[in-house]
């Protein structure tokens, strides 16, 4: 059941959980890396859904904290659970806010186009510095 859906500048962000999403500058992150043309779709689910589609497209059959799914070059969805990234972001010794930000930021970069390594690492880097995460 979706809690709420907002869409703004090609940018839609859809609640399918009671818990509050941090206020994070999700279309300016968006454009910053994948450009104001680019449609996302930002999911915020439960551990249980992400599990399933970590389970069906990825063949790792536990929950984790982002998965994003590039549909296009100019379209793609990210999906995010809030439990996990509130796990997660402990591990890291990061606040949740900022952690869920970290993790958009490398969701975006993602579907962009770049697997992990130092070209990545330098594009999330720049990111990160623009946005004080």
């Amino acid at each position: 059941m979706v809690a709420s859906q907002k869409s703004k500048n090609n940018f839609t962000l859809v609640n399918e959980t009671r818990g509050s999403i941090p206020r994070i500058s999700f279309v300016e992150i968006k454009d910053a890396i994948l450009g104001k043309g680019y449609v996302l779709n930002l999911i915020i689910t439960s551990s249980e859904q992400i599990k399933k589609l970590n389970t069906i497209y990825r063949n790792k059959e536990h929950a984790t904290d982002i998965l994003s799914f590039p549909i296009s070059n100019t379209e793609g969805e990210m999906y995010i659970s809030l439990k996990e990234t509130k796990i997660e972001a402990k591990k890291f010794e990061r606040t949740y806010e900022n952690f869920f930000a970290f993790l958009f930021i490398h969701g975006c970069t993602h579907l962009k186009g770049h697997d992990h390594g130092a070209i990545m690492e330098g594009i999330e880097v720049k990111i990160r510095r623009k946005f004080n995460v």
